[in-house]
């Protein structure tokens, strides 16, 4: 394997280098161009400061590119991982039309508190009474 620089072969480069040339989002940009400072030796430190990224994304990006893995810049998912998924969103719509009462509530109506401490009883997912009416709001569900 032909090495371009410090960590990344010729090929890895290339591809890396083509990859910028296309409408990126600027998450995706910055791990190429993390890989590709890191490939040219900069530090850990000097990377940071000429992309404005943290530490912890830097040091990811160029253990990436030093494992042979810098064709995975877009394998990973952006930002934090997905708590709700479809399964939730069944299960607060279905317990949203019901009754409080059906479930043993001494109440007439839900509330986000109830609904939120009622699903992570179901689900074991823990979500604040906010996100839940915003969830309930965004799928044009009433508590009523």
């Amino acid at each position: 394997m032909e090495h371009y620089g410090q960590c990344l072969t010729s090929s890895q480069h290339k591809f890396l280098l083509e990859s910028l040339e296309t409408d990126l989002r600027s998450e995706y940009q910055r791990r190429i161009e993390i890989m590709l400072l890191a490939d040219q030796g900069k530090s850990q430190a000097q990377i940071c400061d000429e992309l404005g990224c943290s530490q912890e994304t830097a040091r990811h990006w160029i253990t990436m590119a030093r494992m042979g893995q810098a064709h995975q810049w877009n394998k990973q998912p952006m930002g934090r991982p997905k708590v709700i998924n479809e399964e939730y969103l069944h299960c607060l719509r279905k317990l949203a039309s019901q009754s409080p009462r059906t479930f043993g509530y001494p109440f007439q109506h839900w509330t986000g508190h109830w609904l939120s401490k009622h699903l992570e009883k179901e689900s074991g997912i823990k979500i604040s009474a906010c996100h839940v009416n915003r969830l309930l709001k965004s799928q044009g569900i009433s508590k009523r």
